[in-house]
């Protein structure tokens, strides 16, 4: 089931299953040493599925504004769900988000290099040069208001 829920309305065990995935696959799995947890959460409309209350948390993103953009960010599936269409329904629900809430703002984001393709699959055009970010290389890329 997918929920929409700002840091207020998220129940102490959703924000742990968020934060164990976000770390297990961020810092753990792409072995990179930085502060997960940031002031971006407490602004932010986390958007996320599980099968139900008690299970692990499967797929995530966050979305927020920043400055004159809208941002989204940290997006994950658990290894299990991989390929499973997860990430695919997630870019529907958060591109779903921003139209609803900013739906005259371009979408601005700070994309891994080795996904930069499932972003433009989306509408995502790379925008400026390549730059590494806590040591991964990334892509600023954007989204125009049609």
């Amino acid at each position: 089931m997918w929920q929409k829920k700002t840091i207020d309305n998220l129940t102490a065990n959703e924000f742990y299953q968020i934060l164990k995935l976000r770390i297990d696959t961020f810092v753990v799995e792409q072995n990179r040493i930085y502060h997960e947890l940031d002031d971006n959460d407490t602004k932010a409309i986390h958007i996320f599925y599980q099968e139900d209350e008690k299970s692990p948390v499967l797929a995530y993103a966050r979305v927020f504004q920043n400055g004159k953009d809208i941002t989204f960010g940290r997006v994950v599936t658990r290894p299990e769900a991989r390929g499973t269409g997860l990430g695919n329904q997630l870019m529907t629900q958060i591109l779903a988000i921003c139209q609803e809430n900013w739906p005259t703002q371009a979408i601005e984001i700070e994309s891994q290099k080795q996904v930069v393709g499932f972003y433009e699959k989306f509408g995502f055009t790379s925008i400026g040069q390549p730059f590494t970010f806590e040591g991964t290389p990334h892509v600023t890329m954007r989204h125009e208001v049609k």
